[in-house]
């Protein structure tokens, strides 16, 4: 497990729900052209917080798999086209774009689970959320904005309000 990092935000999360409104009000803040990178350990909760990103763009009752083996699943939002992907199997950071990781940016957003597998290549504009397995089972995200994303995941740290 990797350290968290000082100069970033963290916010806990103590059951998979609310990783997966966390998904939801990150969903409500992203835009065409950017992407949502997921980086943790099996199990830390990347593909929960994925399903909550989708549904919040689709519709609730979205039936939301981990793309592990297709590689990539492509959701119509109201007003862009979602790309999940996941790239766990992935051997070389190349192999993201030859699926399509740019044009889905073109034309979309993404949401990418196993990050770590871009190694250098991660799109620009970007929020990156680290997730670790606290202690107690708690999930602990670390997030991180870059590019248009600079500054604005610390509207992030506070739980959305209904």
């Amino acid at each position: 497990m990797q350290a968290l990092e000082r100069d970033s935000s963290h916010r806990r999360f103590d059951s998979p729900q609310a990783l997966e409104a966390f998904g939801a009000q990150v969903a409500q803040a992203l835009g065409a052209g950017e992407a949502v990178c997921l980086f943790g350990p099996l199990g830390a909760g990347k593909s929960t917080l994925a399903r909550g990103l989708v549904r919040a763009l689709t519709r609730p009752d979205q039936d939301v798999p981990s793309p592990t083996f297709t590689l990539m699943q492509t959701y119509q939002g109201p007003n862009f086209p979602l790309a999940h992907l996941d790239l766990y199997r992935l051997k070389r950071p190349e192999e993201a774009f030859e699926i399509g990781l740019d044009e889905a940016l073109d034309v979309g957003a993404a949401v990418v689970e196993w990050s770590e597998r871009l190694d250098g290549a991660l799109p620009p504009d970007r929020l990156d959320v680290r997730l670790e397995i606290a202690d107690d089972g708690g999930r602990i995200a670390t997030l991180r904005g870059h590019g248009v994303w600079t500054g604005r995941e610390h509207d992030l740290l506070r739980p959305a309000r209904d």
